[in-house]
């Protein structure tokens, strides 16, 4: 990603999009973990599903992207990718905050997340952006490792701008 600096832009990501997230998502999480195309149609075709498509400048693809959903007062991030190239610059808060907004927006009084015990790096962004470990999930993950179970609380979010 380079954008000189350049503020992230996020837009809503539609359901065709599903065979650009499985290539982001696959150069981002270990192989194990990855979502193929059939698997991103599947979650993008859930009820409630809503993408965040992080840019910056005038990439024309994202170099990032947030997958989330709303069940009743509740949402959840489904996954959450930022490519290698574009990492440290804001653009992981930036879909949060936006996923955050969306949410707020549709009711959601809270919104959970669930990261890997050894992902130090997603840790340190997400208690950044305002999130709390709640609880744990043993071996949770294909390699073993436990998931921690993490929690903002989104009294007063307002929608980002695209």
């Amino acid at each position: 990603m380079s954008d000189g600096g350049a503020r992230p832009v996020i837009v809503p990501g539609g359901t065709r999009i599903g065979p650009v997230l499985a290539t982001l998502h696959g150069a981002t999480f270990p192989p194990a973990e990855c979502w193929d195309e059939a698997a991103m149609a599947a979650v993008l075709a859930m009820p409630g599903v809503m993408v965040g498509l992080g840019r910056s400048g005038d990439a024309p693809m994202p170099a990032g992207f947030v997958i989330g959903r709303v069940a009743a007062d509740e949402a959840e991030i489904l996954t959450l990718a930022v490519a290698g190239t574009a990492r440290r610059r804001g653009l992981g808060r930036a879909l949060l905050d936006w996923l955050a907004g969306q949410v707020a927006a549709r009711g959601a009084a809270r919104l959970i997340l669930e990261v890997s015990e050894g992902n130090e790096a997603a840790r340190a962004l997400y208690r950044g952006a305002g999130f709390t470990e709640i609880g744990r999930r043993r071996a949770y993950y294909p390699d073993g490792s436990d998931a921690l179970v993490m929690e903002r609380a989104l009294c007063g979010e307002m929608p980002s701008a695209p």
